[in-house]
């Protein structure tokens, strides 16, 4: 188990150039765009989604309801934002607690402090847990580490356990690209395993 108090002073983006075109995915019906990253590497994701570049390598696509936005609290600490990260390597480089160097032997988690909970606003991170580990393709010729941390959330200090979460991360470190989701995006796996590289 990993005791997690760190957290992000705030977050940026990923150099990423976005192809307009909407077109119809062939297998839902569902409206969709290319998203072009680093390395050459393209996603394929719903016209729905925002995609957020800030600052170079702090990408976030947000994918629902995202109440931070345009507030001071937005970034990597806040609460409530439905999204994923796409970090390149100066995210990479300041990813685990005391801004040292990210590993896939902990959590992405670039801070000193004890973290907001990602899913519910008002509290923190108790606990993260490797729930899973492994690789998973991420479009052809091309395998990240991905790791499946679980987290809890509670109040400040002792207390108990009021909501949880899964950080879901995948790690190209030749490409020097991570992706980190905290909520479970519906569709997200298969996107990344679909990718395509230029």
């Amino acid at each position: 188990m990993r005791t997690t108090i760190s957290a992000a002073a705030g977050l940026a983006v990923l150099a990423a150039s976005l192809a307009v075109p909407a077109a119809a995915s062939a297998s839902t019906g569902a409206a969709t765009r290319t998203l072009h990253l680093r390395k050459g590497l393209t996603l394929t994701i719903p016209s729905a989604w925002r995609v957020d570049a800030v600052r170079r390598d702090w990408l976030r696509v947000i994918t629902g309801s995202c109440p931070t936005k345009g507030t001071d609290t937005y970034g990597f600490r806040d609460s409530g934002c439905r999204s994923f990260w796409i970090l390149g390597p100066k995210a990479i480089k300041v990813g685990h607690e005391l801004f040292q160097p990210y590993t896939p032997d902990g959590p992405f988690y670039p801070a000193t402090d004890v973290g907001p909970c990602p899913v519910r606003k008002g509290l923190y991170i108790h606990r993260t847990t490797l729930a899973e580990k492994g690789l998973r393709q991420v479009g052809p010729g091309h395998k990240a580490y991905y790791r499946d941390w679980a987290g809890t959330c509670g109040p400040l200090g002792p207390g108990k356990r009021r909501a949880g979460f899964h950080q879901r991360e995948w790690y190209l470190p030749t490409s020097k690209i991570l992706v980190v989701d905290q909520w479970g995006t519906p569709g997200l796996a298969a996107i990344l395993k679909n990718a395509t590289w230029n």
